[in-house]
């Protein structure tokens, strides 16, 4: 029996934002994830950290659905998701950003985020060309200041600094009111600089739009998230305050080599 969008929407009102119970994902006969169980609560901002390998992006894949966890159960607001595709997950609120840039290098940045807006709009399919006044397009503008990029909004894509479209890949995934926000490694390759900026551009998101964040910058990770996740060996072996992260012998044997400087 079909369940309508009012039933679900009354299901899933309340709840964590997700929930993972003992989600495995093997590769043949490679564990990438094992047994990982995490509760994440509306709102909440988290950073899952560990060294390469540790299972962060198959983690990521399979709270998305670009991969389907191979045991194990994944609930998105209250609702079992777990063999739900990717598309169907995006129309519940989640957002995802990637290592790699996704975006349109011969538009400009207004038009890369008015076609992200539109895309999770109703009236997506429309051939009617859009007139800067109405509100799609007012929704893109107010995403581009949200981060920092009113001053090259009609500059190409190709033109930016790469922060720059880092910054761009947090306005697409703002497009459409999502509810969770995954960040791969959004400061990957920024300077000092840019680092501070995304910093500020995450900390002043809206509170009702949660996220996770996997970041290889602990410090960046550590201002922005209020909880932290540690993986190793595809499980959750630690998880705690950012400062308790932080200070933990373990955790600094583990992913620092003994110190944080």
């Amino acid at each position: 029996m079909n369940v309508s969008v009012a039933e679900r929407l009354h299901a899933t009102g309340t709840g964590s934002a997700l929930e993972l119970r003992g989600v495995t994902r093997m590769f043949g006969a490679l564990a990438a994830l094992v047994d990982v169980t995490m509760t994440i609560e509306p709102g909440e901002r988290r950073a899952v950290l560990g060294s390469n390998g540790a299972g962060k992006t198959t983690l990521f894949n399979c709270i998305t659905g670009d991969f389907f966890s191979t045991s194990g159960t994944v609930r998105l607001f209250g609702e079992d998701v777990t063999h739900f595709p990717a598309h169907e997950r995006i129309r519940r609120g989640l957002r995802r950003t990637y290592q790699i840039s996704l975006l349109f290098t011969g538009l400009t940045v207004l038009d890369n985020v008015y076609l992200a807006v539109r895309g999770v709009s109703r009236g997506r399919f429309s051939l009617i060309r859009p007139r800067r006044s109405e509100a799609l397009m007012q929704s893109a503008v107010e995403l581009i200041e949200a981060v920092h990029l009113t001053d090259v909004r009609d500059t190409k894509v190709s033109e930016l600094a790469y922060g720059q479209q880092r910054q761009l890949e947090i306005a697409l995934a703002l497009a459409g009111a999502p509810r969770l926000i995954l960040f791969d490694e959004p400061a990957a390759g920024l300077s000092p600089t840019e680092r501070s900026e995304l910093v500020e551009i995450l900390t002043n998101m809206p509170r009702h739009i949660g996220y996770i964040i996997i970041e290889h910058d602990m410090d960046v990770a550590l201002r922005v998230a209020e909880r932290v996740s540690m993986m190793h060996n595809g499980r959750i072996f630690k998880e705690g305050l950012p400062e308790e992260i932080e200070s933990d012998p373990e955790v600094q044997e583990l992913y620092l080599g003994g110190g944080h400087g």
